[in-house]
């Protein structure tokens, strides 16, 4: 039976191929379960989005702002904008023009252009991050997350829409990641 110092170094490979080891992961996941329970609200921006940092590391980020300016530009191609998150949450809105992909979906599923601008987006980001890691990794060059994702989208008032109907409110994943978005952009789901 191996020594501690050799269990801790294995090496695992992750969904997406990235090599990792159990002490990177144990130090991730602890930090993550530390900085919970001391935010007084569960959760915080700053962790989350330090949490998706550290586990997709060469994954770009795009802000909200500058997919907003983005978006608006009429001398830019729009980009693809890939909506990681389950049928239920994508049902109750969307970002305009976003298409659903699976979160656990393969990367070949996007036939796009290998040099396509694609922004990835979920309810806080992770769920698109490991979905814009696995287009990286299947050759894709032009492949952003966005920071805070639909929850950071809605609580700065930018337009989300349920088929091309605009609309208030997100589906909040669940209690715990919904406490993330503002309660008034918040859509009551049944428990599940």
């Amino acid at each position: 039976m191996p020594d501690d110092s050799r269990v801790s170094a294995l090496r695992v490979t992750d969904e997406v191929g990235c090599v990792k080891t159990n002490r990177s992961i144990k130090i991730g996941t602890i930090g993550l379960l530390l900085g919970i329970a001391a935010s007084s609200y569960g959760f915080s921006w700053p962790l989350v989005n330090a949490k998706i940092r550290h586990d997709f590391p060469n994954v770009k980020r795009i802000t909200t702002r500058e997919l907003a300016g983005w978006m608006n530009d009429p001398q830019r191609a729009a980009p693809l904008l890939l909506d990681v998150r389950t049928r239920a949450e994508y049902e109750v809105s969307h970002l305009q023009n976003g298409r659903r992909v699976e979160p656990d979906a393969v990367a070949s599923i996007v036939t796009a252009p290998k040099d396509q601008p694609i922004v990835t987006y979920c309810s806080v980001g992770y769920r698109s991050g490991g979905f814009a890691e696995k287009l990286r990794a299947a050759g894709y060059t032009n492949v952003a997350n966005l920071e805070g994702s639909i929850f950071r989208w809605a609580n700065e008032n930018r337009p989300v829409y349920r088929d091309d109907q605009q609309v208030q409110t997100v589906h909040p994943y669940d209690r715990i990641w919904g406490s993330l978005l503002q309660k008034k952009y918040r859509a009551k789901v049944p428990a599940g």
